[in-house]
Order: C-alpha cells, then sequence, then structure tokens
C-alpha cells in the first residue's frame, strides 16, 4: 500500500511540474491568428462561466424589460458591442474570427447567462478574451439596459428592431 501511494504521490508531482515546465518554456501558443485548441477552448469557456456564475451577484435588473428599456440596451449594443458580437441579423458583422476565444454572437446563440451575469462581464470584463472592462466608462444604467436587450435578442418584436437600427440611407 506504501508503494501505490508513493507511486501516486510521484506521479501527481511529476505531472504537475511537467504542466510547468510546458507553461514555463513556451510551448503553449500565445498568438491569435491561430485557432485554440479544443482543450485550451474547453479549459478557457469552463474557467469563465464558472468565475462569472461565482463573482456575479444573482440581484434582479432595477430596469424592467419595457420597450424604452429594450431600444436603449438595443441602440448602446448597436454603437458599443456588435463589431465583437454581431449585428441583429443572425450571422451578420461581428469580430468572430479575428478573436480567440471569439467572442459570442448572441443574435445567433444567445446566451444562457442571466441578466445579472451579463451585467457582470460586461461590467468588468473578461481576461485575455477581449471583452473590455465597459463599467470604467459606461453607466450601471447603460449596462443594465445592454444587458435586458442581449437576454432578449433573438426574440424580439420587429417593431423594437427597426426603432433600435438606423435608418438606412439610400
Amino acid at each position: 500500500m506504501k508503494n501505490f501511494l508513493l507511486g501516486v504521490l510521484f506521479t501527481l508531482v511529476f505531472g504537475a511540474l511537467a504542466v510547468i515546465a510546458y507553461l514555463r518554456l513556451g510551448f503553449l501558443e500565445v498568438r491569435a491568428d491561430l485557432p485554440a485548441t479544443r482543450i485550451e477552448s474547453a479549459l478557457f469557456a469552463t474557467a469563465v462561466r464558472a468565475s462569472v456564475r461565482r463573482h456575479a451577484p444573482e440581484i434582479p435588473n432595477p430596469f424592467q424589460p419595457t420597450d424604452e428599456t429594450l431600444i436603449a440596451g438595443g441602440k448602446i449594443y448597436t454603437g458599443e458591442c456588435s463589431g465583437c458580437h454581431g449585428d441583429l441579423d443572425p450571422g451578420k458583422g461581428g469580430s468572430g474570427s479575428s478573436l480567440i476565444p471569439s467572442p459570442p454572437q448572441f443574435s445567433t446563440t444567445g446566451t444562457d447567462y442571466t441578466e445579472a451575469q451579463v451585467f457582470w462581464a460586461a461590467k468588468h470584463g473578461v481576461r485575455h478574451s477581449g471583452m473590455f472592462a465597459n463599467g470604467q466608462w459606461d453607466s450601471d444604467e447603460r449596462l443594465w439596459q445592454v444587458s435586458a436587450f442581449i437576454k432578449r435578442i433573438r426574440s424580439l418584436p420587429p417593431n423594437l428592431r427597426s426603432q433600435i437600427l438606423p435608418p438606412t440611407s439610400k
């Protein structure tokens, strides 16, 4: 039994040292013009989801999802978020291919985060992802409005979409 436990301990220590050596010797690929490996993507996505869910306070959005709130949030989204997260039309816009990891394309995928979690991620940002800490220049009111909008982006009534999008020039 003693030899078995020593073997397990040796394996754990050797494995940890191997991971540290791999990282310290620069074998981890960090270039943003190459796609991340499946393992890297899975680990990062899992870590981000767990961290957001752990740190975001579960408080209700102080702004009810009225037409006015959703229009205000939609205008914020189209002006500040759509460059990375995609236009209101699914599959259009966004810089999904230029950032690693790719930012979620909300009009295509929606989100399973709560409004409070969307608010928290927008306010504090996400390290190593290109997601800005918008709380440094946007008010909580604006971030709550855009959170309400993002949560409902895939189910907006057509009349709201037309009020959010700028008029097309002919």
